[in-house]
């Protein structure tokens, strides 16, 4: 009877979150995020035009509307958590030159009290901001599976409209594990609707083999061959057969829950423009924005996570094309350690900085135990093994810093205690430096320049 009951709550669900829409709609927006910079590819390109929001998605979504976003977005992806009743895991691996390190840190909680309940309650206002959000062309794709789906198409039917649903698609995949209980898992499910009728469509092809994979030759019927056989060239159908992000994928972070850039590109060419702002309110790993950068869209994405945020601050940063904002809510400012500094000079133009060590609280990462042994052995022998980015304004004005020197820790590669830095330093001039952890925890010091050194201001 537990179905039933849910069943039996759907229109309370409803009701709630028509509430919470209107409260948000006619209440004075008061702000959240509360902690703005500019990443910058370049000296040269710094004007935003994508923007990251590190905090609730309700709250970066009541933003927007309330500057100007209503009606301004052409699609909008989400991958909402599945309700699978278990933490999704990250892993991360240092390696500091001597040994590897593998920890697994929890990239979101997917536990709720009441079960669906309490799920269609989150989720459910959120698709009510995501509508207003939407142009008039636009389009939503909610990816699900097998647990949550149903219900949802039933709240998406009542915000949407029945009359607005264009497609249930099912994205096939291969992955580890079968069941000698049920059938073998191995698809999940994307809902798709419009805002409107007139949406944008623009249909992408893909192979449909030739019986037997041999020439048709009919007459009209352009034919191509490959190292299977014959095939021509089809609008695309419901069931897309995509290969997961293995172990061995290029693309693969080590976030638990990425999706393949092939299933977001063709989501993306299909129901936007060039010309369109591209949106994910729970940006996981990035790849909605990796993308649309790559496809030259604008793009708008939200995470709560630690994790989410440092993972997209690094994609993003691999290949950029242009200069995003990152918003954090209070709260998740300065929830880091504190990289101390052992000196910074400057000669014949360049900033010399050596780094002493990182300090951080152990007791505030959310890993388990045996985790933690590995964390204290890393920071007596290396502690700034466990930083992830050093980001640098070398002429910091006290407004939004305009983070335009990167340094990265890659998968081989920790951050090296020395960094020397070129550019024009004049006495009195402050140096924004943001630094993030591991852990995805971030902190930042102004420092300023004063007798040739670099050093740090007590003002902030």
């Amino acid at each position: 009877m537990a179905e039933l009951s849910v069943i039996k709550r759907l229109p309370e669900i409803i009701r709630n979150c028509e509430r919470t829409f209107d409260d948000i709609l006619k209440k004075p927006y008061v702000e959240r995020f509360t902690y703005e910079e500019v990443i910058m590819p370049n000296d040269e390109e710094k004007v935003p035009v994508n923007e990251f929001y590190q905090g609730d998605n309700l709250l970066a979504m009541e933003r927007l509307l309330k500057n100007g976003y209503r009606g301004k977005i052409d699609l909008i992806y989400i991958d909402p958590p599945f309700m699978t009743k278990s933490n999704q895991e990250g892993k991360i691996v240092i390696k500091d030159g001597e040994k590897d390190y593998a920890i697994e840190q929890v990239a979101y909680e997917d536990n709720w009290d009441e079960g669906i309940v309490s799920y269609l309650n989150m989720l459910c206002p959120r698709l009510y901001l995501m509508r207003e959000l939407l142009s008039e062309k636009g389009t939503l794709y909610v990816h699900l599976d097998y647990r949550t789906v149903h219900y949802v198409k039933i709240l998406l039917d009542c915000i949407f409209g029945v009359e607005n649903f264009l497609n249930e698609i099912i994205w096939a995949y291969k992955s580890g594990g079968v069941s000698n209980r049920y059938y073998s898992r191995k698809h999940d499910t994307i809902l798709v609707y419009t805002k409107t009728k007139d949406y944008i469509f623009n249909p992408q092809k893909e192979k449909s083999y030739n019986r037997d994979f041999k020439p048709y030759r009919f007459k009209g019927v352009e034919e191509y061959q490959d190292e299977l056989g014959w095939y021509t060239l089809v609008n695309l159908k419901d069931v897309w057969q995509i290969d997961m992000v293995g172990r061995t994928s290029k693309e693969r972070v080590g976030y638990a829950t990425q999706k393949p850039e092939k299933l977001l590109e063709r989501i993306i060419l299909t129901s936007s423009n060039e010309d369109s702002i591209v949106a994910d309110f729970f940006a996981g790993s990035g790849t909605t924005g990796v993308v649309a950068e790559r496809l030259n869209r604008r793009w708008i994405m939200s995470d709560s996570g630690d994790l989410s945020s440092i993972t997209v601050y690094k994609r993003i940063m691999d290949n950029p094309l242009k200069a995003y904002r990152s918003f954090k809510e209070k709260g998740k400012i300065r929830n880091g350690g504190k990289l101390l500094v052992k000196d910074a000079k400057i000669d014949d133009d360049v900033l010399n900085i050596q780094l002493n060590r990182y300090m951080i609280n152990i007791d505030h990462l959310n890993i388990k135990e045996k985790y933690k042994l590995k964390i204290e052995e890393l920071i007596h022998n290396n502690s700034l093994a466990l930083i992830d980015f050093i980001g640098l304004d070398l002429d910091y004005d006290g407004q939004v810093p305009l983070i335009s020197k990167k340094i990265v820790r890659t998968d081989n590669k920790t951050i090296d205690s020395f960094i020397a830095i070129k550019g024009i330093f004049k006495e009195g001039q402050k140096i924004f430096v943001r630094y993030v952890d591991v852990f995805g925890k971030g902190n930042f010091d102004i420092y300023q320049i004063a007798n040739g050194r670099m050093i740090l201001c007590q003002e902030y």
